[in-house]
């Protein structure tokens, strides 16, 4: 099987001594897909990715391997805390209710797989009880800012025909407006029970975690007639394994340890738009903001 591997950065940050060192290492010459940002080399070997990783260093690059074939997807799936948005929902609902360093506490743990996942969302809103709903609306003018990449990643994507979707295990007040702000065709994520314009202390069950964005993805592949060999999932902590495992191309997105350690893909430093790269976009592919 060919492969090619991949190195992205951020926007200008791919300097020619970091290719150097890697060509070296790969003892084939980069193909530029991005000047300063993006290159690509075909390798026989997908293990070539540690030695060019090695020879980076603490370089602010990312260096990933991926498949040759079916390279472009067909269908993109990303989680949205920490991922399409750089902060948690939850954690910012709980600043409102001065409760932050409690939930953003057991967040972490769940985040890790410390804990699961549902009874770590339970136990987290139960702690916001009594809350105005009107705090929600707060949290999204003024706490939440997309990460870098993330509408170009999704309006590409769009754009070439792919199936676009946001799944979430926080709330639907969130994923339904960041999905409009972004361009997801749709979106799912958990409820909040709303009570006399107060958050009741409770989510509706059933809880969508990590099974729910695993089913998500198998259901609009399965919808679409899209081969899961032709699908990519993005997220950032271990309620995303499931759809990340499944995927053709897993990608963890500045991830929790045990998600960059079992995901296909990493990125430590580039931003979202880096994801087409590894699917072979070049620069002039993009649809920019």
């Amino acid at each position: 099987m060919d492969y090619t591997l991949v190195l992205t950065a951020a926007l200008g940050a791919l300097d020619d001594d970091s290719v150097k060192v890697v060509a070296s290492a790969a003892r084939v010459s980069p193909h530029w897909l991005s000047p300063g940002t993006a290159c690509e080399f075909r390798v026989a070997d997908p293990a070539i990715v540690t030695q060019a990783r090695n020879a980076l260093g603490k370089a602010p690059v990312d260096a990933n391997v991926v498949a040759t074939a079916r390279r472009r997807k067909r269908l993109l799936i990303a989680d949205m805390d920490s991922t399409i948005i750089g902060c948690e929902c939850i954690d910012e609902i709980a600043d409102f209710a001065g409760v932050k360093p409690q939930i953003a506490a057991i967040t972490e743990r769940a985040m890790r797989g410390d804990v699961p996942f549902e009874g770590a969302l339970r136990e987290r809103v139960a702690l916001l009880r009594g809350l105005p709903e009107s705090v929600l609306d707060r949290v999204y003018r003024e706490r939440i800012t997309l990460n870098d990449g993330a509408r170009i990643l999704v309006r590409t994507m769009a754009e070439k025909g792919a199936v676009t979707a946001l799944v979430s295990g926080g709330f639907t007040f969130f994923t339904s407006r960041i999905a409009k702000d972004v361009g997801f065709a749709t979106h799912q994520a958990n409820e909040l029970v709303i009570e006399n314009a107060k958050l009741a202390g409770t989510v509706r069950e059933p809880i969508l975690g990590r099974d729910a964005k695993r089913d998500a993805l198998l259901r609009l592949a399965r919808e679409n007639n899209i081969d899961l060999a032709d699908t990519i999932a993005i997220g950032d902590g271990a309620n995303d394994l499931g759809m990340l495992g499944e995927a053709g191309l897993g990608l963890a997105y500045r991830a929790k340890p045990v998600v960059a350690a079992a995901a296909h893909a990493r990125f430590d430093h580039s931003d979202l738009s880096a994801a087409l790269y590894l699917q072979g976009f070049r620069e002039t592919d993009l649809v920019l903001d």
